[in-house]
């Protein structure tokens, strides 16, 4: 980077951001230039800790004209490493956090900086919420703009469906509210076209009655056979019931015997927001697939769902994930071996869809992949170089279980193919459109980039 261009800039932020503006010899800077994933040795040239949008209007500005490139954080949880930048301006919106609830109209509206778990608190206090995936600490900007898939998917949709409007900075500094009567095409991107278009510094979002819930952790042995009953039963369960399957081996954790720690379990996070005896006999069927291990699955505050979360950035892994049409019972006995081979530090995710986000027209947003009943991702920790190419072979022979369609908020760095594979044939086009009018410059290219050029 050049230090005059970067001094020149970091100045100019200063003199017009009401936020923070940390330059690298700053104290907290070396804390907030880490990410929980993807690339956290990054350095950016100049950190911005917006705290309106008009902070996001200077610092989009400034990275415009001044050719640096511009990452944009909202809880930092990209896989490919794009909450953060080395060399550019990492515009960092953990502060917005304002939320505003309308009771009456059942709505919120909210900042980008504000986490899953902290939104869900705030309005659980309602008996409300809205669904954003499964993780508290992801922030509710960049989950939303991917599509969002979580714990009340099959009940109220992905968070996109629960998206009402958005205020969007683009490349040329704009502010822009857009809904389904204005900027309709940019509302369209924004919902799962994965921050292609712009900054969203704003979000107006459906409530939905979501307060007493039976939900919780039930983890089983990791059998084929229940395997293939899990898949079964989730496919087969009514909309009120989201379940996501962890297969892994099971880590020392205090409510499981010790006995089990180091055998391949699943781990099944799930959710039912019916009526509790109708709840209690939908998850009796899950219980039955075999003597669980743990069973924490009881009535709870939905909010509750998200307490206790990962610790600290993760071991290297390589991981492969999209959409699966099938796990039968040459699946399940596949992905039970894969789990449980010696050595392999391995976790399988299962997340069975359908339901409401089904019945979503695929051309009324971004997130085209609306009749795939699950998705499957597959991840792998490596220890060493000779790990990782062992680790790699078996990616490459588990994703035969994959269809090839993609889901831009789980990519990884994985080139311009599977870029298109999460926007497959008219949803690329109409994206390239929208692109070509909100940022012909390509400014918003720290993503899962789709090019103005197509």
């Amino acid at each position: 980077m050049n230090p005059l261009i970067t001094a020149d800039v970091t100045e100019r932020l200063r003199q017009h951001v009401a936020g923070r503006v940390i330059a690298p010899d700053e104290t907290d800077y070396e804390t907030l230039r880490t990410t929980p994933a993807g690339a956290p040795d990054a350095r950016p040239a100049v950190i911005v800790r917006a705290r309106s949008t008009a902070d996001v209007v200077q610092a989009v500005a400034a990275a415009r004209e001044s050719g640096l490139e511009l990452a944009v954080r909202s809880g930092g949880h990209s896989g490919a490493g794009h909450s953060t930048t080395d060399g550019g301006i990492l515009l960092d919106l953990g502060e917005m956090k304002e939320l505003e609830v309308d009771l009456e109209r059942r709505t919120a509206r909210v900042q980008p900086g504000l986490t899953a778990g902290e939104y869900n608190e705030a309005v659980g206090r309602h008996g409300l919420a809205t669904g954003f995936g499964d993780t508290g600490s992801v922030g509710i900007g960049g989950i939303t703009v991917g599509g969002g898939m979580g714990l009340l998917t099959r009940r109220y949709g992905l968070t996109i469906d629960s998206l009402l409007a958005a205020e969007v900075v683009t490349a040329d500094g704009t502010v822009l509210e857009a809904d389904t009567d204005h900027h309709e095409d940019l509302f369209w991107a924004v919902r799962g076209g994965g921050g292609n278009v712009g900054v969203v510094t704003r979000l107006t979002f459906r409530l939905h009655p979501v307060d007493e819930v039976l939900g919780g952790m039930l983890v089983l042995p990791a059998t084929a056979e229940v395997i293939e009953g899990f898949v079964r039963l989730a496919t087969a369960a009514p909309d009120e019931l989201s379940t996501i399957a962890n297969l892994m081996p099971c880590p020392p954790l205090p409510f499981v015997p010790a006995e089990v720690h180091g055998r391949p379990v699943l781990m099944a996070q799930l959710v039912h927001t019916g009526p509790l005896e109708a709840a209690r006999r939908t998850l009796e069927s899950f219980r039955s697939l075999a003597e669980p291990y743990a069973d924490l699955v009881r009535p709870m505050r939905y909010p509750d769902i998200f307490q206790g979360e990962e610790a600290g950035p993760m071991p290297e892994v390589v991981s492969r994930g999209g959409f699966a049409r099938r796990i039968g019972a040459q699946e399940a006995s596949a992905l039970a071996e894969a789990v449980a081979t010696p050595g392999s530090a391995r976790i399988v995710q299962i997340r069975v869809l359908g339901g409401a986000a089904a019945r979503v027209d695929a051309a009324e947003t971004a997130f085209a992949h609306r009749d795939q009943p699950m998705m499957l991702m597959l991840v792998a920790f490596c220890d060493g170089p000779e790990d990782r190419a062992r680790q790699e072979r078996w990616l490459e022979e588990a994703s035969g279980m994959l269809d090839g369609a993609a889901y831009v908020n789980f990519l990884g760095r994985e080139g311009p193919e599977r870029v298109r594979a999460a926007y497959p044939g008219a949803t690329w086009d109409r994206l390239v459109e929208a692109k070509r009018r909100y940022d012909p410059g390509n400014l918003f290219r720290l993503n899962q980039n789709v090019p103005p050029t197509g």
